[in-house]
């Protein structure tokens, strides 16, 4: 389907944008998926100049790259969470405040609509006009409820749901501001969020009230080594796959020392039973996701979310952009057995 290659930044904030674009051109990539942390794209910076938007374009058009969608997966952290000291880390000052939790996750949720704000404008912005392609809007939700995932102390339904309700009531209003934008909300289904398997992310749809601006950024990584159906998600919610991440996994791996619960190990601790890896080198059948998501007609980008501690990132991430190209492939047009009827010979 030729559909293009992207590169999200988050990992790459340490390198300020006008470095990273260059650099990622040189790796084979068609477009940027830019983070809203490091230099790569600035919402307070977008919403009060339009200079900083079309200089954004300058930049990516002098490199021959595309943009598709924007993230703020950290902000969007910060909505349902229980605030604790490891959010100062990743939060803006404005955002953080004095710190105290509620008005932490208020602030937060603000910070999610000017996010659609900004990508609406600099969307709107693309020199030539839209690429035809939804804006969106990629990030996290945090979750007020992911500490209790193993129900012990004994956790019953009526905990659980009050975790969603939480997460309707506060994604309820940014969705209807996303509506009224006409941008998308992508949510990374991903331990410790509010969705982080199949059943899970169809509580949060109804928590909202399928509400048609809350979809999915899709990212097997976060499935496979779960045990979750990592293709069925996909035909699942086939009408809510707003964009993709193309990220590697391994599983099934380490000394038994530690298990699917990361035994408090960092990554690349050799004892450890998963670990993300550069694309080709994990376990995910990216074929099954090729076939899938060409029988739901996704048309949208591929976005490599390059991690993999052991491996040096350009290496990687060269490597990974290749590989995503080749096993990427356009869904056939007609049937092939087509030609044995006589009408068509």
């Amino acid at each position: 389907m030729a559909r293009p290659v992207t590169l999200f930044t988050g990992q790459w904030a340490d390198l300020p944008i006008n470095e990273l674009a260059p650099k990622a051109k040189e790796m084979g990539f068609d477009g940027l998926e830019l983070a809203c942390w490091g230099d790569h794209f600035d919402v307070d910076q977008a919403l009060g100049s339009d200079n900083y938007v079309q200089d954004k374009w300058k930049l990516l058009q002098d490199n021959n790259l595309e943009c598709f969608s924007i993230s703020n997966h950290l902000v969007g952290q910060a909505i349902c969470d229980l605030i604790d000291d490891r959010h100062k880390a990743i939060l803006s000052p404005a955002i953080w405040g004095d710190g105290d939790p509620e008005g932490v996750r208020q602030r937060a949720a603000l910070g999610m609509i000017d996010t659609a704000k900004a990508a609406r404008k600099f969307f709107d912005a693309r020199p030539g006009g839209n690429n035809n392609f939804p804006v969106a809007v990629n990030g996290f939700t945090g979750s007020s409820i992911w500490h209790s995932i193993y129900a012990f102390p004994p956790t019953d339904q009526n905990y659980w749901n009050k975790g969603f309700e939480d997460f309707g009531n506060r994604f309820g209003p940014i969705l209807d501001a996303f509506d009224a934008l006409d941008v998308n909300f992508a949510l990374e289904v991903h331990p410790t969020e509010i969705a982080f398997d199949i059943a899970s992310a169809e509580r949060a749809i109804e928590a909202v009230g399928g509400h048609k601006r809350f979809g999915f950024n899709y990212d097997p990584s976060h499935l496979g080594y779960q045990g979750v159906d990592y293709v069925k998600f996909i035909r699942n919610f086939s009408d809510r796959i707003y964009h993709v991440h193309m990220k590697d996994v391994w599983w099934g791996h380490g000394d038994g020392s530690v298990g699917v619960f990361g035994g408090h190990t960092d990554f690349t601790d050799p004892r450890r039973f998963w670990d993300f890896r550069s694309l080709g080198h994990g376990d995910i059948n990216f074929e099954e996701i090729i076939v899938a998501l060409n029988d739901i007609n996704y048309q949208g980008p591929l976005s490599i979310e390059w991690e993999d501690g052991r491996m040096d990132r350009f290496h990687g991430a060269t490597e990974a952009c290749a590989f995503t190209k080749k096993v990427d492939f356009k869904p056939s047009s007609l049937a092939f057995d087509s030609a044995f009827d006589k009408e068509n010979q």
